[in-house]
Parts: C-alpha cells; sequence; structure tokens
C-alpha cells in the first residue's frame, strides 16, 4: 500500500507541475503580446484552459506569474537550480584568461537576454502600477549587480581589470551592460542579429574593462 501511495503522490506531483508550467507560459505569452495592463487572470485562465482558482492555487496572482516566468525565463526551465549553479556560468568560473572570462560571460548574457527581455520590459511596466512589481523588479537589480561584482571580482583575480579602474565602478559598467534593455533595444527593436549584439557586447566590455594591449 506504501508503494501505491508514494506513486500516487508522485503521480500528483507531476501533474500540478504540468499544470503549472501550462499556466506560467500561457501569461508570459500574454504579458508580452499584450502587456501586463492588459492581461488579466481570466484571460490567463481562459489562455492555459484551467479555472481562476487553479492559477491561483499552482501559482498565485498576477505578479506572481509575471515573477514565476521571468525566473524560470532567467535559468532556462522550472528547476530549482540558482543561476550560480547552472554549469554555464561554473564553467566561466574555471576560466583564467580574461579574453575567455569575459566571451564566457557575454554568452551566458545573451542568452539569458534573449529569454527575458520582452518580460523584462513587462516587468518594468507592472512596477510603475505595482509595489508588489517594483519590489520584484528592485530584487532583479540587486541580483544582477551581485552577479556582476562577482564576475568583477574573477576578472580582477585574473589581470584582467585596468589599473585606472576600481571594483565598484567596474560592477557597475558591467551591470548596466547585463541590463536585457540594451538587448531589448538593439536586438528586439533595432533587428541587430544576435551575433552582432554578442560581438559589440563583448568587445565593449573588453574596452571598458580590461588593460590595453600591449605595445608590441
Amino acid at each position: 500500500m506504501a508503494v501505491k501511495r508514494d506513486y500516487s503522490s508522485q503521480l500528483r506531483a507531476e501533474q500540478a507541475r504540468k499544470t503549472r508550467r501550462v499556466i506560467v507560459a500561457a501569461a508570459a505569452r500574454l504579458f508580452v503580446e499584450d502587456g501586463y495592463g492588459i492581461t488579466t487572470i481570466d484571460a490567463v485562465a481562459e489562455a492555459a484552459g484551467v479555472s481562476r482558482k487553479t492559477i491561483f492555487t499552482a501559482v498565485g496572482g498576477k505578479c506572481q506569474l509575471l515573477t514565476t516566468a521571468l525566473e524560470w525565463a532567467l535559468v532556462g526551465d522550472d528547476e530549482p537550480v540558482p543561476l550560480a549553479e547552472r554549469p554555464a556560468v561554473r564553467e566561466i568560473g574555471r576560466r583564467t584568461d580574461p579574453a575567455a572570462i569575459i566571451a564566457g560571460y557575454v554568452a551566458v548574457i545573451v542568452e539569458i537576454d534573449s529569454r527575458v527581455a520582452e518580460l523584462s520590459q513587462a516587468l518594468v511596466v507592472a512596477a510603475g502600477v505595482d509595489p508588489e512589481a517594483r519590489a520584484a523588479r528592485d530584487k532583479r537589480i540587486g541580483q544582477r549587480l551581485a552577479g556582476a561584482r562577482a564576475f568583477v571580482k574573477h576578472l580582477a583575480n585574473h589581470d584582467g581589470l585596468r589599473a585606472d579602474l576600481d571594483a565598484a565602478s567596474a560592477a557597475d559598467i558591467v551591470w548596466l551592460h547585463s541590463d536585457p534593455v540594451l538587448y531589448h533595444r538593439l536586438v528586439i527593436e533595432r533587428h541587430w542579429p544576435q551575433k552582432r549584439f554578442t560581438t559589440w557586447l563583448q568587445r565593449t566590455l573588453t574596452v571598458q574593462l580590461c588593460p590595453p594591449p600591449q605595445e608590441p
């Protein structure tokens, strides 16, 4: 009987997870297509094929739908593994050549931006009218700054930081250039190919952060 109960419990948990995925995916699509203000719980329920009650039970209210969609987009799935522990980020930490460190960091940032840029715009709009969304936006800003500081520390530890640039200023530069709004402006609005954006960002950070090349 215990085996049967365990199996039944696992089945229910998996079904709940699938339902949550469907709801969050529907909400994310509506936030991008229609905007945060226009999107309602009823609209999400209809798009997901569930009831209002199911949405509140499985995920939460409107802001929670947006923040959950953003959290999943940030890491690429709904697994409970922080960004810092993802393989691509851990790989950056193993690199010792400044050029390779920056290249790895930019690759991660561009991949993240491609998933979160439009949802981030929705969060900016939501923050203007919803205190809960404003808190979520501020938390995300703080997380990006913490990530920028960790990246700069790693770069400095491998002689990749200019002598005339202090760590705090360098972190501010990285924090600015990791903002998904840059990707949104250049790739989505100005139609830059992603490869062009990646090259530009890598060159920009290299010039801004790294010591100039040695004269022959």
